[in-house]
């Protein structure tokens, strides 16, 4: 099959969060697999022409509104050898940030991202690319699909072409006034309850929704959940309409990248096999954050400081957390009310507990590699990366039973010696705290903690697995006729 993977986003080139580890791992693993994969996002200030080697390729007219805007098309490859292309359109895209300032969302990324949207159809033709599958993913490209139907369903190039949208966060939708309707070209005939509008507004995500042949989510039981009004942001009820199309496939990580047997970053490898570098690893941790050189259990976090990712319930905790007599460090940023209580907490447990305000990939694998217990207590969570980087590096992922949490951690069992980790169901700061003492309690038993840590790092979310189901969704979409 020919896939064209259209995203904002993408590691190596550039990246806020993880749709960039998805569009630079999963391409590469659905071309292992014998398929012809490439890849589409703007070309950011980030993306250097000269350090990622890029050619021009070609220059496109772009259809926005009533005129055309030139843009050029860059070309190069990424880590996996996977043909990449760049969105050249400097007033767009040459900018500090991808999607806003460190205070507002860009004021013009409705324009920018219906130019974007289009011009991934454009590009088809102008590299000579026939897709059977555009594979969009978020807000951002939700609006290629009904773009492909509504103006290319002639063209030689893509007008057979079959759309899959993955959503991997429907919190953010692409809500946009509804002049910017004359942006895109199309008619008010698509400004409906049943199409793009949305209480009165533009919704970028949900033309994804109702235009996709096939939609994905990041994990089955986000995908089940995002049916229901507690987790469906609005758009349940859209949702519920295209169920037999709505799949659930788990991320996956990169092994290679993440690995601590090869890790040269780490103060001592290790690995299933061989833990005794773990030890190493938390005392170079305990030392580098100026936390007390002990044997007790270290608590790691690496997150986005937001009531999604259970800031609330942690902080109602944590007093009774630190009681219990751990060690836990917070590495991220966010909402600042959690600057503000995380760090005047810290300031008041010197030597138990350090925040670092700040994001850094190094600083991140030190703590995957030196925590004990990796804390997780998200309200909701699509999928989420960071239990199964914790899993993989020796670290039991402590979480709530929600999105792709449920589906990759298993509750530790000391009778049976199975699971990988530690779930708790209600959100609340009890259940997390309950959780906790289960955790520390199997912590006090080297015996069981030892059989918990091999289970999850012998566990397997490799980006192969998913990619063999995405083929299977790749498929499905090939021999669905719209309407169905």
């Amino acid at each position: 099959m020919k896939i064209l993977f259209a995203a904002s986003e993408a590691v190596p080139f550039a990246k806020t969060g993880g749709l960039a580890d998805v569009a630079g791992s999963l391409p590469s693993a659905i071309a292992s697999l014998g398929h012809d994969v490439r890849v589409v996002i703007p070309r950011y200030r980030q993306v250097d022409r000269e350090a990622f080697n890029l050619k021009k390729s070609a220059t496109l007219d772009v259809p926005l509104g009533t005129w055309k805007e030139r843009c050029d098309i860059f070309e190069g490859r990424s880590a996996g050898a996977i043909t990449s292309y760049f969105v050249g359109k400097d007033i767009f895209y040459d900018r500090p940030h991808l999607y806003r300032t460190a205070k507002t969302d860009y004021a013009d990324n409705a324009e920018r991202f219906i130019f974007f949207s289009r011009a991934i159809l454009e590009l088809c033709r102008a590299v000579d690319f026939r897709p059977d599958i555009l594979h969009c993913n978020d807000w951002q490209t939700g609006l290629s699909p009904l773009f492909r139907e509504k103006f290319y369903a002639k063209s030689p190039h893509v007008g057979a072409t079959k759309t899959v949208f993955t959503v991997h966060n429907l919190g953010y939708q692409g809500l946009f006034p509804p002049k910017e309707l004359r942006l895109t070209g199309l008619g008010k005939d698509v400004f409906t309850p049943e199409g793009l509008e949305f209480w009165g507004k533009l919704n970028f995500l949900k033309a994804g929704l109702v235009y996709s042949d096939i939609i994905t989510t990041v994990s089955k039981t986000y995908s089940r959940e995002i049916l229901t009004p507690e987790y469906g942001h609005g758009l349940e009820g859209v949702l519920q309409k295209r169920a037999k199309d709505l799949y659930g496939i788990v991320n996956g990580i990169d092994y290679k990248e993440w690995d601590p047997a090869r890790d040269h970053g780490l103060p001592k490898a290790f690995s299933a096999s061989r833990l005794g570098g773990k030890s190493e690893c938390k005392k170079a941790l305990q030392r580098s954050a100026r936390l007390a050189a002990t044997d007790s259990p270290l608590i790691g976090m690496v997150t986005r400081l937001a009531d999604q990712k259970g800031l609330d319930i942690l902080t109602a905790a944590l007093p009774k957390i630190m009681a219990l007599g751990a060690q836990l460090i917070i590495l991220g940023t966010g909402d600042e009310k959690y600057h503000r209580v995380l760090t005047k907490a810290a300031a008041g447990y010197r030597g138990k507990m350090r925040v670092l305000l700040q994001y850094d990939d190094t600083l991140a694998k030190s703590i995957y590699a030196g925590c004990d217990i990796f804390l997780m207590p998200s309200r909701y969570e699509p999928c989420g990366l960071g239990q199964m980087i914790a899993l993989r590096y020796g670290a039991a992922p402590l979480v709530r039973k929600t999105g792709g949490l449920a589906d990759t951690v298993v509750d530790y069992n000391p009778k049976t010696e199975r699971g990988t980790g530690f779930v708790f169901e209600e959100y609340s700061a009890q259940a997390l705290l309950a959780c906790l003492r289960r955790a520390l309690m199997v912590y006090a038993d080297k015996k069981h903690w030892k059989r918990l840590i091999k289970n999850g790092m012998t566990t397997d979310f490799s980006w192969e697995r998913s990619a063999k189901d995405y083929v299977k969704i790749y498929r499905k979409a090939m021999k669905k006729n719209r309407g169905q």
